[in-house]
């Protein structure tokens, strides 16, 4: 595949599922060649896609298509964000055809743990491999599919809701209605508030001098983990544990070939990726979980907005 001036194409993955717009020119073979971090204004969203875009297309003229990880339920069948917790409904509204006419470009959107999932797929952890579940740990918990090659999605774009799995019939309300939910255990703020609830009944963390101020964040009990601390540490196995939980029924309906873990939760490294794996062994079917690799993400905060690109990429083909 070439573009007319008979270089290789070029492709823009833009990943909105976080608090910066991360941009990317993306090569035929994943690499990228330009970045670009903007804040995001939610009210100015297509203006900012639209200019960063602009500015990319002056830096390589081979741009053919750009590719936008969205935070949210998104229909691909349809091109509508049908649900997004961090964009106003009248930014989704008619997001994809807004974006087609801000930019100029063909537009493929994404669920950004889809995305991310086909990043890793690609050229991260999971490359080499047939089928993969990507499993995303930040301030929610996201899931992915891939089968043969191909994104599965489901009947109307929503499969891989793994952060919404039921661990704990009895627990928290989740946002979803449901009660218990992965999410409300392992994600980033309920890694928080499970620190904060047992840091007053336990002063000897050295987190325990921020709990008063209560601004501490789930990167914070992962930094001091890794420097030993007793307190973190319990809470990042605890964490792996129930995440280990969670894996360990996916192993046992899909059989799944590897497993990949991504989010800024599994910058804990080792210290959650054991737990996990320990826990999956222990509550999985053997043959399913002997016939798995569970692997840590290769390609960090990139993850979505490589994803992006390439599904741009491959959606011409």
């Amino acid at each position: 595949m070439t573009s007319a001036s008979g270089s290789e194409p070029r492709f823009i993955g833009i990943d909105l599922s976080s608090p910066v717009l991360r941009v990317a020119i993306v090569n035929n073979d994943g690499r990228i060649e330009e970045r670009r971090e903007v804040r995001i204004d939610a009210d100015q969203l297509l203006g900012q896609v639209a200019q960063v875009v602009s500015e990319l297309r002056g830096v390589n003229s081979n741009i053919e298509a750009v590719g936008i990880a969205i935070p949210g339920l998104v229909n691909r069948q349809t091109d509508r964000v049908i649900a997004s917790r961090d964009l106003p409904l009248a930014v989704r509204e008619n997001l994809h055809s807004e974006f087609m006419k801000a930019t100029g470009a063909r537009v493929e959107i994404e669920n950004d743990a889809n995305a991310a999932a086909y990043g890793e797929y690609k050229v991260g952890a999971g490359r080499g491999s047939r089928d993969m579940f990507y499993i995303t740990i930040g301030a929610g918990i996201g899931g992915a599919i891939i089968l043969e090659g191909k994104l599965w999605t489901g009947a109307s774009g929503f499969a891989g809701e793994f952060g919404h799995i039921t661990i704990d019939t009895e627990g928290l309300e989740c946002e979803c209605g449901n009660t218990g939910c992965l999410e409300t255990l392992a994600s980033g703020p309920s890694i928080v508030r499970r620190a904060n609830d047992r840091l007053y009944r336990d002063g000897t963390s050295s987190l325990s001098k921020l709990a008063i101020n209560k601004n501490f964040t789930a990167d914070d009990v992962a930094h001091e983990a890794k420097n030993g601390d007793d307190f973190s540490m319990m809470m990042i196995e605890r964490t792996g544990k129930y995440i280990g939980t969670g894996v360990a029924s996916v192993l046992n309906l899909l059989n799944i070939e590897r497993v990949v873990l991504g989010g800024g939760v599994m910058d804990a490294g080792e210290l959650i990726l054991n737990p996990i794996i320990q826990e999956a062994r222990r509550r999985a079917f053997q043959p399913c979980f002997e016939a798995t690799q569970i692997l840590a993400a290769t390609l960090g905060a990139d993850a979505a907005s490589i994803g992006a690109a390439m599904l741009a990429r491959d959606a011409t083909a």
